[in-house]
């Protein structure tokens, strides 16, 4: 973090909460934040001439902003903005690069409400259930903070305990969440082709499961499963006897942070062996199971000093792929190896991904040039950092709706594929995947790797005759249209709208120049009456309107220029 935690910033660590002062405080950040966006706009505010380079700086330092005033609104809003970053198609590159780096690293809360919690939460005192308890927590998040101890069974476990009055501040500060949410729904520009109010549900659910702890269990207890048969992955058991909503007791399981590199090497560790085995141990979870850990950072992953095998922590943010999902990633995945952009357009619609519009060449044109773009290096060759910025880069403000699924799994590559590198500089994340690639390239096609492309040539030898034998009823169809009226036909030609924008232009300035005309004789008038502050008053505000004028004028005679 860039910054610590002042005293105003950590209002919201209490139990007792003030609607009010919330409210001021998140208002203030979402007024300050649109005036910063209305003033992005405005080439004037730049010194010296707006530039891309001075517009990217000034969205990095909005972002920074954002993420460091997200960090001071406390738990709701730091998970809001973990959430915002898996939304490339609403945000800049930039704000979503910052908002990935939130960690809710905070300050601890007191022993004493430790205590109270486990108390109230599992019906007995602390030393009744454990034979040790550790005061001082081993870490401290926004939604809680963990503990060591050992029951009196001599296990050693880590007590998850959630921060008091968590759930109180959600219902503030989500009431509030819902009138923003309503407000850019109906806004003008902000609310076009935005679903706010379904964003605003889905935060909902996502941050009630997160402060479940009987849920994050669960979780812990499916992915432990998944894999049982791997000796070089340790997930920790729970221990539901001392579980509840609000309390979360597993085992211990201490390991060395897989991103401190040095450490792991000290430890007599095969670091490129442990690179590779953190992309397997991910693919088998993306693709096997359709069930994986959607936030897998390096504090989330650690490995075992004595026996180099992967400990995955934290399981309250976890992701599923549906099986159907596969079918139409892989139709994806087909188009993209034929560098088809249609038949990649429609695979994304079909996937809810992509918002089907009036005019969809745009989004073809882009997504042809990502193919072209990217599909003349080998796959082995390709980086997912790079591949996922050129995607967000797309995304952004085109209809494109990458769920937040997607965008966790594209993460999760990228982090995986960073702290790769850092443990091995020769580490590729293609090369690893693509043996899992082709094996489920196999299991669709029924067939071994050697026959896919003749299973896709009758696959689309299928789709054209099918095709073929609809197209009677698809041409009697449109007769029909034709007949009622229904085939609306649409024109677009440039040169008329051209002139129809300099017509509506004109009238505009007409329009100014009538009002700077009545302003100034009712200044005159004023001014003669020795009305003389009502006279400046009015005289003001022609100024401004003939200042309006003035850039339309400009404005018309670099459009005229430019054709």
């Amino acid at each position: 973090m860039e910054k610590g935690y002042t005293d105003k910033a950590y209002r919201w660590n209490r139990e007792n909460y003030s609607s009010r002062r919330r409210f001021i405080d998140i208002w203030s950040f979402v007024l300050t934040l649109m005036f910063k966006f209305w003033l992005y706009k405005k080439s004037w505010s730049y010194p010296g001439g707006v530039t891309e380079a001075k517009q990217a700086a000034r969205r990095k330092a909005q972002a920074v902003w954002i993420r460091n005033t997200l960090l001071d609104l406390g738990p709701t809003f730091i998970k809001v903005g973990q959430l915002f970053s898996t939304r490339a198609d609403l945000f800049p590159s930039e704000y979503v690069e910052e908002l990935s780096k939130l960690q809710d690293k905070v300050p601890a809360f007191s022993y004493e409400q430790v205590e109270a919690t486990i108390e109230q939460e599992l019906g007995k005192k602390i030393p009744e259930l454990f034979h040790s308890f550790e005061p001082i927590p081993l870490a401290a998040a926004s939604l809680g903070q963990v503990h060591k101890a050992v029951l009196h069974s001599t296990e050693a476990v880590v007590v998850k305990v959630q921060r008091p009055g968590l759930k109180k501040l959600f219902e503030i500060d989500l009431k509030i969440l819902k009138g923003i949410a309503r407000y850019f729904q109906n806004h003008p520009e902000w609310g076009r082709g935005r679903d706010w109010m379904g964003i605003y549900e889905e935060c909902c659910r996502i941050l009630w499961e997160e402060i479940d702890y009987l849920s994050e269990g669960r979780n812990a207890d499916t992915f432990r499963r998944n894999f049982r048969t791997y000796n070089w992955v340790k997930v920790p058991r729970i221990y539901w006897r001392y579980t509840s909503s609000r309390v979360l007791t597993l085992e211990y399981l201490p390991g060395i942070k897989i991103s401190q590199y040095e450490a792991i090497e000290a430890a007599g560790l095969d670091r490129k062996q442990i690179a590779r085995q953190g992309a397997q141990a991910y693919l088998h979870q993306l693709l096997n199971n359709g069930f994986f850990h959607a936030d897998p950072h390096p504090g989330n992953i650690a490995v075992s000093p004595d026996e180099g095998a992967l400990i995955f922590y934290d399981f309250g943010m976890m992701g599923r792929i549906k099986s159907n999902i596969r079918e139409g990633l892989m139709e994806t995945l087909f188009g993209i190896a034929s560098k088809d952009g249609d038949r990649v357009v429609n695979s994304l619609i079909d996937l809810g991904a992509l918002a089907p519009t009036e005019d969809m060449g745009p989004v073809r044109r882009s997504v042809q040039y990502m193919l072209d773009h990217f599909m003349d290096q080998p796959f082995e060759n390709q980086s997912v950092a790079a591949i996922s910025d050129d995607l967000y880069e797309i995304a952004y403000n085109q209809p494109f709706r990458f769920p937040a699924t997607f965008t966790f799994v594209m993460r999760a590559f990228s982090t995986l594929e960073g702290v790769g590198k850092g443990l091995d500089p020769e580490f590729n994340f293609m090369e690893v995947a693509k043996p899992y690639a082709m094996q489920l390239m196999t299991n669709m096609n029924g067939s071994d790797a050697g026959n896919s492309f003749f299973n896709e040539l009758g696959r689309q030898a299928a789709q054209v005759s099918s095709t073929a034998l609809g197209l009677p009823r698809r041409l009697e169809d449109t007769l029909e249209k034709l007949e009622r009226g229904d085939v609306r036909l649409r024109v677009r030609s440039i040169e008329t709208e051209r002139l129809l924008r300099r017509q509506s232009s004109i009238q505009i300035g007409i329009v100014y120049a009538l009002i700077i005309s009545a302003f100034t004789l009712s200044a005159t008038i004023l001014f003669v009456n020795h009305y003389f502050w009502q006279a400046l008053l009015i005289g003001l505000i022609a100024a401004a309107v003939s200042w309006l004028l003035i850039r339309l004028l400009m404005r018309l005679d670099r459009y005229d220029r430019m054709y």
